[in-house]
């Protein structure tokens, strides 16, 4: 495996055991299982953050209105992510959707989809992010940047 795919792996991973240690039972952490949107794609972003519905799942993958957040991790895919996976996400809803840049260890937060677009962007290198879904947790941007 190369060095940008196994930074990508130990990155994500750490960042999934993180959220699920911070956020316990409110939420389910899948890390790279599919999601379900409206066109029957089913795209495997590196995180979800959605609802636990517990044994709903055996009989779908989480649709858009079961996701807090996705998380991508971008090395390679950074355009991809930033234009193609953001317009789909934004498109049908995701509430939030965050995307680290690996290389310049960024966390680049998007919210609030409008018309196909996130209304809101703000990047972090250190500090503090508190979601959407769960204003009350801090989640700190290095564990989820560089754990």
């Amino acid at each position: 495996m190369s060095p940008e795919r196994e930074a990508h792996a130990y990155f994500s991973r750490g960042a999934g055991n993180y959220l699920v240690r911070l956020l316990g039972e409110r939420a389910i952490i899948s890390q790279a299982k599919p999601i379900t949107l409206p066109n029957d794609s089913e795209p495997e972003p590196d995180i979800a953050i959605v609802q636990p519905l517990g044994r709903e799942y055996l009989e779908y993958h989480p649709y858009p209105e079961n996701i807090f957040w996705l998380i991508e991790y971008s090395n390679t895919s950074l355009q991809k992510d930033l234009e193609t996976k953001y317009k789909i996400y934004a498109e049908v809803g995701i509430p939030e959707y965050w995307v680290v840049n690996l290389k310049l260890r960024k966390l680049i937060v998007f919210r609030d989809p409008q018309d196909g677009e996130y209304a809101s962007k703000s990047t972090f290198s250190v500090g503090t992010v508190y979601s959407l879904a769960f204003p009350d947790v801090a989640v700190s941007v290095d564990a989820i940047i560089s754990n």
